[in-house]
């Protein structure tokens, strides 16, 4: 935007500067962040999502196997005293 006033001029340019640099600035912080994040996940040694419902089934299917050994096991004790 021109006007006839420098002084607006130059305080105009100030702020768009100033709004650039700002920008500049804020994109840099949140790179920053953004890499030490995945950094900290990284080291926490997360299991992924799917690995974790694999042994979930597995675990749920062999709690059900065990209770059909446990009630197998009580019918052969109660049969043979």
């Amino acid at each position: 935007m021109q006007t006839d006033n420098p002084f607006l001029d130059g305080l105009a340019k100030v702020f768009t500067d100033a709004a650039g640099a700002a920008q500049s600035v804020r994109a840099e912080i949140d790179t920053f962040v953004k890499q030490r994040l995945e950094k900290l996940v990284a080291d926490m040694d997360f299991v992924p999502r799917e690995e974790f419902e694999a042994v979930k089934a597995m675990a749920a299917k062999a709690r059900s196997e065990n209770e059909q050994l446990e009630a197998r096991v009580a019918a052969l004790e109660r049969r043979n005293p």
